[in-house]
């Protein structure tokens, strides 16, 4: 394997990992400024106040996006990493 397939699949792998994190990353962070705001708007500073809407976010919506990721990731793997473990 040459130096520049090597590069390019691990580009291809970097965008994959990428798409697959963002709708979780996205919501982590949209619940983290939902909950900062309220916390700063009434002025309440309990830890569990954090933690546990941005959990549930993340829960929700990996549930919601597991065929979607699933589906990139086999996707990949089905066309470019198999053929190059395969010799092809």
């Amino acid at each position: 394997m040459s130096e520049a397939v090597f590069f390019d699949v691990l580009r291809q792998g970097l965008w994959v990992a990428v798409i697959t994190s963002t709708p979780i990353l996205a919501v982590a962070l949209i619940a983290g400024l939902i909950v900062g705001l309220f916390q700063a708007l009434t002025s309440v500073q309990e830890m569990t106040l954090t933690f546990v809407p941005k959990l549930l976010a993340i829960v929700i919506v990996f549930w919601a996006s597991m065929n979607f990721m699933s589906k990139t990731l086999v996707s990949f793997f089905q066309g470019q990493i198999i053929p190059l473990i395969s010799g092809g």
